[in-house]
């Protein structure tokens, strides 16, 4: 089921995405050679309940971290554990809290030091592809175009679109309908309504879109060993057209 959301509790959303927002580029900033995972972990958590917000990962179906900290060839839902970054590194950090009843849900992916060339493109069209989702995120449109949009962004360009893993409509919780695949022909689907709000969140790999998930249950990876990226915003389609929540 969709769950239209009204203006006020669309403002609420919006003070949640805000401290999503403040609390990933504090996190950006803290990425470097020699950071452990741990540390981001303990900086969001701070700065979360420093918010009066609370961590909305942290004991979601048993998930042990605030932070969701996936580096290199791991897709999502990695383990923010004592692993160190090192210089090359790329690292995806998915973040959401729980402010005021609602739901905010936001990914970045940040370079390591001196990253490759190649790991460069692969953020730079990952996060180029989400803008290109939210552009079709109106009520012009339908469900399956935002899926498409970024299918067809970042395949003209070489990489590929995991499967296994989609956004989803938010709001009260932080899964809800509908499912946002990134991959899909356009003009499917429901048509987009204002009151909608959507976590679209392209996860996208260096080389074939095939993943599995490692013993820990939760941690995704790419069956290749190829670089994944991952970027994610709370997108609300309104009369005015799309309005990201998750964007300082």
């Amino acid at each position: 089921m969709i769950v239209l959301k009204s203006p006020a509790e669309i403002e609420k959303m919006a003070a949640a995405g805000r401290i999503v927002a403040e609390i990933l580029a504090g996190l950006r900033e803290k990425v470097a050679p020699g950071v452990a995972l741990a540390e981001l972990d303990a900086f969001a958590e701070r700065e979360t309940l420093k918010r009066k917000a609370k961590p909305a990962f942290k004991g979601y179906s048993g998930f042990p971290f605030s932070l969701c900290c996936s580096v290199n060839e791991q897709v999502v839902h990695g383990f923010a554990t004592q692993r160190v970054l090192v210089a090359g590194d790329i690292v995806s950090l998915d973040f959401g809290v729980v402010y005021g009843g609602f739901y905010g849900d936001s990914a970045i992916t940040v370079p390591v030091g001196e990253i490759s060339p190649a790991a460069a493109k692969l953020i730079k069209v990952t996060e180029e592809s989400l803008y290109k989702a939210i552009e079709v995120a109106d009520a012009s449109h339908r469900l399956s175009d935002v899926s498409h949009a970024v299918q067809a962004y970042v395949e003209a360009r070489g990489f590929s679109v995991v499967r296994d893993f989609v956004g989803h409509g938010i709001g009260k919780e932080l899964h809800e309908g509908p499912q946002i695949p990134n991959f899909g022909v356009a003009g499917k689907g429901p048509k987009l309504k204002p009151g909608m709000v959507l976590a679209i969140e392209p996860m996208i790999n260096e080389k074939g879109y095939d993943v599995r998930v490692l013993a820990d249950g939760w941690t995704a990876v790419t069956t290749d060993g190829g670089l994944s990226a991952h970027f994610e915003h709370t997108v609300a389609v309104t009369d005015n057209g799309p309005l990201i929540l998750t964007q300082i």
